[in-house]
C-alpha cells in the first residue's frame, strides 16, 4: 500500500499510440478555434472617441459664394452657433438670422446682408456698398467703401482703410432673436455702434460718420420678397419692437440735463429696463446710452461714492443694468418712475441734477473700462 509520499515507480509503461484523428473530428476542432476567434473579436469591438460621434459637416452649408442677384441665407436654426462665410456675392439679399461663431465677409458688392447674433467677430473685406444689419462681439472692416450699418457691438468697431462708412443704432425683431442674443452671450444692453474707431485715419478727412436718427432700417435694408424661403419669419425693423434698444450715442444731447437709473440683477431686470425706457420714451426723454457690467464692492464705492453703502449686497446677485436719460426734468421724472413703477425692485437713481452729470460720467467710465473701450 502506498502513501502520499511514496515515489514513482521506475517502471516505464507501455506507450500508447495516437489516434488519428477523422475527418470529422479535424472539423469540430476548426469550428471551436473559428468560434473562439470570433468571440474574442465580439469582446472587444474597436474603441469610439468623441469626435467619432460627432455629425458630419459640410463646409458647403455654411458658406454662400459667387452668387448673382439672389435672395439667399440660413433660416433660425440651421446655424447654431457654426462660423459662416460669404464671399464673391453681387447685387444679393442675404439673411443669415441664426446665431454664429464667426462670419467673414470678402469681395462683395451691392449687397443688403441681415446677420443674426455672432458669438465672435464680423469682418468685411474688399467690400463695396454694402447695406447690412448686425450683432457681434466684434466689428472690424478693411479696404471697404460705401457702407452703411445699422450696428450692435459689444466692443468698439474698428474701421482700416475704408472710406464712406455710415453707422446707425441696430433696430430689428425676428421671433427668434433674443434666443440668439442669449446663444451668442451678448447682451442687448452693451452697444458701442457710435464710438467708432479708424485705425487708419486720414488728415482732412472723414471715413465715417452717423446715419440721421429719423433713418429708416428697411428703407436700406429691404425685408425679403414674399417669394423667397424667408417669407414665413415674421421680420419688424421698427424701434419699438427692436431687441436692442435705439440710443442717441454719439450725437449731440439735446438737454444739458441727464439721469443715471440702473437695476440691480434680478428675475425681471431685463423686462423692469424695457419698461422704463418705454416711459420715458413716452413722456419725451430720451435714451442716450446703457451698459450691463459686472461690480466689486471697491467698485460700488467708486462709482456711487457716498450711496454705496446701501448697495455692497446688491452687486452679489450678478450685473447691474445702467441707462442715461437725458432732457429737462428728467431727474424728477425718473424719481418719479422709480417710486411708482419699481417699488419693490432695488434700483439706483440720481438724487438732483446738480450731481446726476457726475453720477452719469462716473458709471460708464467705469463700464468703458471694464470693458476696455
Amino acid at each position: 500500500m502506498g502513501c502520499w509520499f511514496s515515489k514513482k515507480s521506475k517502471r516505464k509503461s507501455p506507450e500508447k499510440e495516437p489516434t488519428p484523428k477523422t475527418v470529422e473530428d479535424k472539423a469540430n476542432s476548426s469550428n471551436a478555434n473559428n468560434i473562439d476567434l470570433c468571440s474574442n473579436t465580439t469582446e472587444d469591438p474597436p474603441k469610439q472617441y468623441s469626435w467619432d460621434k460627432r455629425e458630419k459637416v459640410d463646409p458647403k452649408d455654411f458658406m454662400l459664394t459667387g452668387l448673382k442677384d439672389a435672395t439667399v441665407g440660413r433660416l433660425p436654426g440651421k446655424l447654431n452657433g457654426q462660423q459662416f462665410v460669404i464671399q464673391d456675392c453681387d447685387n444679393c439679399k442675404i439673411f443669415v438670422l441664426d446665431h454664429s461663431a464667426t462670419i467673414t465677409i470678402d469681395d462683395c458688392t451691392n449687397c443688403c446682408i441681415v446677420m443674426g447674433p455672432v458669438k465672435g467677430s464680423v469682418f468685411f473685406r474688399d467690400c463695396k456698398d454694402i447695406k447690412c444689419v448686425v450683432a457681434c462681439q466684434q466689428f472690424r472692416t478693411r479696404d471697404c467703401q460705401k457702407m452703411e450699418v445699422f450696428l450692435c457691438c459689444a466692443t468698439q468697431p474698428i474701421i482700416e482703410a475704408s472710406t464712406g462708412m455710415k453707422f446707425g443704432c441696430f433696430q430689428y425683431y425676428y421671433p427668434e432673436l433674443a434666443f440668439h442674443f442669449k446663444d451668442a452671450g451678448l447682451s442687448i444692453f452693451n452697444n458701442n455702434w457710435s464710438n467708432v474707431h479708424d485705425f487708419t485715419p486720414v488728415s482732412g478727412e472723414t471715413n465715417w460718420s452717423l446715419l440721421p436718427e429719423d433713418t429708416v432700417v428697411l428703407d436700406h435694408v429691404p425685408a425679403p420678397d414674399l417669394e423667397s424661403e424667408f417669407k414665413s419669419v415674421r421680420i419688424s425693423a421698427e424701434a419699438s419692437r427692436s431687441i436692442v434698444p435705439m440710443t442717441k450715442g454719439g450725437r449731440r444731447k439735446e438737454s444739458d440735463e441727464s439721469c443715471l437709473f440702473v437695476f440691480f440683477s434680478g428675475d425681471y431686470t431685463t423686462a423692469n429696463a424695457r419698461k422704463l425706457i418705454d416711459e420715458a420714451s413716452g413722456k419725451g426723454f430720451v435714451l442716450i446710452q446703457t451698459k450691463e457690467v459686472s461690480m466689486r464692492p471697491e467698485d460700488v464705492s467708486r462709482v456711487f461714492q457716498n450711496d454705496a453703502e446701501g448697495l455692497l449686497e446688491w452687486i452679489t446677485n450678478g450685473p447691474v443694468t445702467a441707462l442715461e436719460l437725458n432732457g429737462d426734468g428728467v431727474v424728477e421724472a425718473c424719481k418719479s418712475m422709480a417710486s411708482d413703477m419699481f417699488s419693490g425692485t432695488k434700483v439706483f437713481v440720481s438724487d438732483n441734477r446738480n450731481t446726476s452729470s457726475r453720477d452719469v460720467d462716473n458709471f460708464f467710465n467705469f463700464a468703458d473700462m471694464q470693458m476696455g473701450l
